[in-house]
């Protein structure tokens, strides 16, 4: 879900009962996906929400310079760099597969 137009995942989603002449509203808790940060928001229920193309896949380490990775797509061989996220600080090697997420024209490191 995009939530002021970012990518987040939901943790939480609980609804309120309509009141007289109003309708119900729905309050959802959720995280960014690149940033981390929480994130809320109150819709009525019947409001509809943006939600973001995310496409996982698989790319191969080539080398680790400092806090970046370089990356090569093994599906379409393109390389790239990225940060590597705090979780995951001297546990990658060159030549390991690893899982990436895009979104919104941004990438993100998932799985080791």
């Amino acid at each position: 879900m995009l939530i002021d137009g970012e990518p987040c995942k939901i943790i939480s989603i609980s609804t309120s009962k309509p009141g007289k002449h109003g309708e119900a509203k729905s309050n959802i808790d959720a995280i960014g996906i690149f940033d981390n940060r929480k994130r809320q928001i109150v819709h009525p229920v019947k409001h509809k929400v943006q939600v973001p193309m995310i496409d996982k896949r698989k790319a191969q380490i080539l080398s680790i310079s400092g806090d970046e990775v370089q990356l090569m797509d093994l599906d379409n061989y393109e390389t790239f760099q990225l940060p590597i996220p705090e979780e995951y600080k001297g546990q990658l090697t060159a030549g390991e597969e690893i899982m990436y997420m895009i979104a919104m024209d941004r990438r993100k490191i998932t799985k080791v």
